[in-house]
């Protein structure tokens, strides 16, 4: 069958681009707030492949998108590896902190099956109820920003706990992104077998990180991620998604073999169009805040992607997730605008 998304990711050009949403299972979804309250709690849910194969395919039965991402989090990896994780109503992760290399004991030397397990199964139940024609993308959290997490115990603006840990230990740090690159692989695999069509590794936090340090704790153990996936299964296209990563964008693409590029919404149109775009495939990078604001705001900044980008190889997507009070009709009006457009 046809896969527009996936043909896009593996070399091939639509004059219509395909069309997915970060987050796209979320808070905006009514059907989604709903069979979150029957779960319980965030990780319930997460966990339990019924409900989470429902939330991921509620999106695709509104607005018909290309690409069906996993309904899970990146923090399912460290609760795998035996790190406790859960989720504060208002308040995101909270983790048991790894200060510092002796923690490092505390975490597990592989998955925990009986917890990934149902992230797979959850695949498996997806994957057979897929409309004919999406691409399924399966996800981990890039080790440095998984990192973040683990150190910090919480998320933060300028992760200041790990890039501490990482200067004043650099073995010590480097072990844990090992654990966690290690741990990825797998994780990914796992995902691969059960029958997701793609992958994507999310760097949230890359950004915050000056040339040598982004090079060694970014691009360096997402690249060994990249080439443990395809030795293994070398016919999955990878997105890596480095937000904010700007003009490091290229030392990404040279330096990890990802088959396409996620970018947020301040990447410089010219710069990616002429040395990102001819080389990998590009995604995004419409700024949520337009997609909330909607109306003629929402329809410049749609066309300023497509105007950008679409005569080459895209994936039209956001430069970061939705956020929860969009208005559903905002998200149509840009899908519909994205339908129109030829290249």
């Amino acid at each position: 069958m046809h896969k527009p998304l996936l043909d896009v990711l593996k070399g091939g050009h639509a004059a219509s681009p395909p069309i997915w949403m970060m987050r796209q299972a979320g808070r905006y979804l009514p059907e989604y707030r709903a069979t979150r309250e029957q779960a319980g709690s965030f990780l319930n849910l997460c966990f339990n492949p019924e409900l989470a194969a429902e939330v991921t395919l509620q999106p695709l039965r509104r607005f018909g998108f290309d690409g069906a991402i996993l309904f899970s989090d990146i923090l399912v990896l460290p609760h795998a590896l035996g790190q406790t994780v859960a989720f504060e109503a208002g308040e995101g992760p909270r983790l048991d902190p790894l200060v510092d290399a002796s923690g490092l004991s505390r975490l597990a030397a592989s998955l925990d099956e009986a917890i990934v397990g149902k992230v797979y199964e959850a695949v498996a139940r997806i994957h057979e109820q897929l409309p004919a024609g999406t691409t399924f993308i399966g996800f981990c959290g890039a080790p440095w920003t998984v990192a973040t997490y683990m150190v910090a115990g919480k998320g933060g603006d300028d992760q200041v706990a790990a890039r501490l840990f990482a200067y004043r230990d650099p073995q010590g740090f480097a072990r844990l992104i090992d654990i966690i690159v290690e741990a990825s692989i797998t994780y990914l695999l796992g995902q691969i077998r059960a029958g997701v069509d793609a992958v994507q590794i999310f760097d949230t936090w890359a950004g915050v990180l000056p040339a040598d340090e982004f090079r060694r704790w970014c691009v360096e153990p997402i690249g060994r991620i990249v080439a443990g996936v395809k030795a293994a299964a070398p016919g999955i296209p990878v997105i890596v998604f480095p937000k904010g990563a700007g003009l490091r964008l290229k030392a990404v693409v040279e330096g990890t073999g990802a088959d396409a590029v996620g970018l947020d919404w301040t990447a410089d149109a010219g710069f990616v169009a002429q040395s990102i775009q001819p080389n990998v495939a590009v995604q995004g990078n419409v700024d949520p805040i337009a997609l909330l604001a909607g109306g003629e705001a929402l329809d410049r900044a749609v066309d300023a992607t497509l105007e950008a980008f679409g005569r080459g190889r895209l994936i039209f997507n956001l430069g970061h997730g939705i956020l929860p009070p969009t208005p559903i009709a905002h998200v149509e009006r840009m899908v519909a605008r994205v339908r129109n457009w030829k290249a």
